[in-house]
């Protein structure tokens, strides 16, 4: 019962991500040429849901590994192919998120190279690795802003008194 219903819920997300979207592979290439929402053909660019982020030129959406909700602002994971190596995709990151509103927390360059950033509604989680053949993979997972609460008070026992 439950594994269908993640099932629907995965189908219909991905359905809402490829609405009016014509392919027939399990990648989305998306015109990130320009800044504009509409391609040359005048159909809506697959980027459109995510505005603020920057998508390296020429990637393309893996639509088997994306889970997306809303779009203003969008949560989930956005599941990119790049044909750009880690390090490329790394420092592109680094230099572009802070034009999109993000701060960086923390990051870290390795075989997956890791970079978290937030803004004042939403953290940013950025994971790069080699793809198998050629390129990179990577996985922006947003999420919404937990609350930041006090860290609790000490309290200690009272003595013991005999």
């Amino acid at each position: 019962m439950f594994k269908n219903l993640t099932q629907i819920i995965v189908v219909v997300a991905i359905a809402s991500i490829l609405a009016g979207c014509e392919t027939s592979s399990n990648f989305i290439q998306g015109n990130t040429s320009s800044n504009s929402n509409s391609t040359a053909q005048g159909s809506v660019s697959p980027f459109s849901q995510f505005p603020n982020i920057p998508i390296p030129a020429g990637s393309k959406i893996n639509v088997d590994k994306t889970l997306v909700f809303g779009s203003k602002p969008w949560y989930g994971q956005l599941v990119l192919k790049s044909s750009g190596n880690i390090n490329q995709l790394f420092d592109f990151y680094r230099e572009n998120l802070p034009q999109y509103g993000w701060q960086e927390v923390t990051s870290v360059r390795a075989p997956t190279s890791i970079l978290t950033y937030s803004s004042p509604e939403r953290v940013l989680a950025i994971a790069i690795q080699s793809a198998t053949l050629a390129g990179s993979d990577v996985t922006v997972t947003a999420s919404p802003r937990g609350e930041v609460s006090p860290p609790p008070t000490s309290t200690k026992p009272a003595p013991i008194k005999n």
